[in-house]
């Protein structure tokens, strides 16, 4: 599949790989490893990063993991939206787990921190599965609100507990083959050169940079994998809210019209930072792909987003505000108004 890669070409030195690629089944890439680029080369600078990550990681896996635990345990919030939510917090404890404990092993890391190639493959397989689907858990709960506002008559036996369960399924059984068949398309890839990754985890644009071969193939596969978990759950969520915005503006009382948007508005809020990180990312030509702009705005949906996640669900929905208030035996968080 590689051989070419192992020998010299007459072209220059760019076409010349320093790793040998002949070195039987072994290793199909020439590589063992790789490691990642630091944010920066000021041991201070990298401390601060540090301290920042370590906190949105820490809030997330507290705020997400109460969110879960006060689902579980109050039988008022055994409804469809709350069994959605838990399960997303539940998938993004997992979500942040499988990227931030590694990364900040590498900042504190004095010399270049780095991860097998097993590991790598590993890592890119969890992250594209839980944030594959997540992203159809939430066109999912659009739909939830849909039914809720639109069909309210009905809503009980349209979101049935099997329904409900099945909708949880088929985001984890589509996000599951999505990115076990990109995983394996991408480390079929031959791997030469530079064993640098220009990110802070196993992100799939930046690996693809490591290939030494056409990327072409991978690159519309990347596109069509993108396409499917980000941009028509997208479109389903704009077609949802399209029904719901026209059911709301038909209500007569403010104040109905303003408690049926309060209900949305949370989920509008986590859907506009993960999919506009996400689009940005990952819909974009592969030409003009930038790593730095990359990594930086990877940090909205891999460390900010999960955050954002229990903070905008809690403050702004007064349901699951007084239970969290109650499951922690004091007003730990602000009344509504």
């Amino acid at each position: 599949m590689c051989n070419w890669c192992s020998r010299p070409s007459k072209k220059g030195p760019y076409h010349q790989v320093p790793l040998a690629i002949s070195m039987g089944d072994e290793n199909r890439t020439g590589m063992t490893e790789f490691y990642f680029h630091p944010f920066s080369s000021l041991p201070k600078v990298q401390l601060l990063i540090f301290l920042i990550f370590l906190l949105m990681y820490v809030i997330s896996v507290c705020g997400n993991g109460t969110i879960v635990l006060t689902v579980c345990t109050n039988r008022s919030l055994h409804t469809p939206m709350y069994f959605f939510l838990a399960n997303l917090a539940a998938m993004e404890i997992c979500y942040s787990t499988i990227i931030a404990p590694l990364t900040l092993a590498n900042l504190m890391s004095l010399r270049k921190a780095t991860i097998s190639l097993a590991g790598c493959s590993t890592q890119m397989f969890f992250y594209i599965f839980l944030g594959g689907a997540g992203c159809v858990l939430l066109s999912f709960m659009a739909y939830d609100r849909y039914v809720a506002i639109c069909h309210p008559l009905r809503y009980t036996l349209i979101m049935n507990w099997t329904v409900c369960v099945s909708i949880v399924a088929a985001s984890l059984v589509l996000g599951f083959l999505v990115s076990l068949n990109m995983t394996i398309l991408i480390f079929h890839l031959p791997f030469c050169g530079t064993n640098e990754i220009y990110h802070f985890f196993c992100d799939i644009p930046a690996v693809l940079r490591l290939a030494c071969s056409n990327t072409h193939v991978h690159q519309v596969v990347l596109y069509i994998c993108s396409f499917i978990n980000v941009a028509i759950p997208f479109l389903l969520i704009c077609i949802s809210y399209a029904f719901i915005v026209v059911a709301i503006l038909r209500i007569s009382s403010g104040a109905g019209r303003q408690r049926a948007f309060s209900t949305c508005s949370s989920h509008l809020m986590v859907v506009a930072v993960m999919y506009g990180c996400s689009s940005f990312i990952y819909l974009r030509p592969s030409s003009s792909y930038s790593p730095e702009q990359g990594r930086i705005v990877s940090v909205g949906y891999t460390f900010v987003t999960p955050v954002l996640n229990p903070l905008i669900y809690s403050m702004r929905n007064k349901e699951l505000r007084d239970s969290l208030s109650r499951a922690l035996g004091r007003k730990v968080l602000p009344q509504s108004k």
